[in-house]
């Protein structure tokens, strides 16, 4: 059996069974990807700090 999902993670589903294993296949999907660029770095950061971003919160 594995951990139980961080407290800071939203439940998705009711079902403690079904969302542990919704937790478990995103940890499987973002171990797998690859590690982002130094350019893909940038434009994510970039995204975060426009001003219309800066507005809207």
């Amino acid at each position: 059996m594995s951990p139980p999902c961080p407290p800071a993670r939203p439940v998705r589903f009711e079902d403690p069974a079904r969302n542990r294993a919704y937790w478990e296949r995103i940890d499987r999907i973002v171990a797998a990807a690859p590690p982002l660029t130094d350019t893909q770095r940038a434009v994510i950061r970039a995204a975060f700090h426009q001003p219309s971003a800066r507005e809207a919160a």
